[in-house]
């Protein structure tokens, strides 16, 4: 639950910087970027992104302890994405 008010914080900041540099056109960017890096964050730590040799590779030589930690950080940072594309979709849409 942390990290989803983290990524909470970051979208409302998102949103305010995009307000200052830009006003209310282009809104959703900051906040869209931010939700994005993270995703791929979330993508590479998840090791959705490799082959399947590759994945089955890493599957039998990292440990349970590090697997697990790499699983955590993958979902960590999914939920800081999701509040910045929430937002970034919501105000996309409500632009128009």
């Amino acid at each position: 639950m942390r990290y989803f008010l983290f990524g909470v914080l970051l979208s409302l900041c998102g949103v305010l910087i995009s307000m200052i540099m830009w006003g209310m056109e282009k809104i959703y960017l900051v906040s869209g970027t931010i939700g994005c890096i993270f995703i791929v964050i979330s993508m590479i730590f998840s090791g959705s992104m490799v082959s399947g040799d590759r994945m089955r590779a890493n599957f039998a030589t990292e440990t349970t302890e590090h697997r697990d930690e790499r699983n955590k950080i993958a979902l960590n940072s999914l939920y800081i994405a999701l509040p910045n594309i929430i937002v970034a979709v919501l105000f996309y849409y409500l632009r128009k």
